[in-house]
């Protein structure tokens, strides 16, 4: 079963996080300060770190640090400070997403949610999306019973947009992924990109859609 730390030195917070992630089957383990949770991951297997920055003893800071220099695990950091350089100090530190207190639980169930899928995903290197599977150890594609052959690049950009299903990237963000940050081209690559993937994958076959968010970027959406 997934297991979710909530390191935070407010119990009310913690009790409250507890009721709402395990109404979505998640067991919930609890820690009030960075001491207590390693000790604790010493002895439990965790899949996911929910994080308040401002606690007595090791804070947030230090052990999102010894965490990063441990592995990979899923950081959420959460804290009552919603200043940028926050943002950019938590991020640079190898956090995953950051949400500011007060919070809407439903919000941080989601963001929970997300982080755990693109995990398994960097993990199996799989990407389930509709009728399509992508293997990112192969490059194998399967679209239903047919196996598909794609360009490097367009599969690339389909696993990356899947891993992150409902979610907007940018198109710089998209370039930056797949092409790299010294791509000499321009934004209208991704554009010939998607349309070859739309055109590759009817939507009534696939089981999704990539959706053209205007003046931003491109959204995959898994269809019901």
């Amino acid at each position: 079963m997934t297991s979710v730390l909530v390191v935070d030195d407010d119990q009310h917070i913690r009790q409250l996080l507890r009721l709402y992630l395990e109404r979505e089957g998640l067991t919930v383990l609890e820690a009030a300060d960075g001491d207590e949770a390693l000790a604790l991951m010493a002895k439990e297997s965790v899949q996911l770190v929910v994080l308040d920055l401002m606690m007595p003893g090791m804070d947030g800071w230090q052990l999102c640090q010894e965490l990063r220099t441990g592995g990979d695990l899923p950081i959420l950091m959460l804290t009552a400070k919603g200043e940028s350089a926050d943002k950019v100090r938590g991020f640079a530190l190898g956090a995953d997403d950051y949400l500011v207190k007060p919070f809407d639980p439903p919000e941080l169930v989601a963001r929970v949610r997300a982080l755990l899928r693109r995990y398994r995903i960097a993990v199996s290197q799989v990407v389930e999306i509709g009728a399509v599977h992508l293997d990112g150890l192969t490059h194998e594609v399967l679209a239903g019973d047919r196996r598909v052959s794609l360009p490097r690049r367009e599969f690339d950009l389909l696993f990356h947009l899947g891993a992150y299903a409902g979610r907007t990237l940018t198109r710089d963000q998209l370039i930056a992924q797949i092409w790299g940050y010294d791509f000499a081209g321009d934004e209208r690559t991704v554009d010939v990109h998607v349309k070859r993937l739309r055109d590759r994958f009817p939507e009534e076959e696939s089981g999704f859609r990539i959706c053209t968010i205007r003046g931003l970027g491109y959204r995959l959406e898994v269809l019901a």
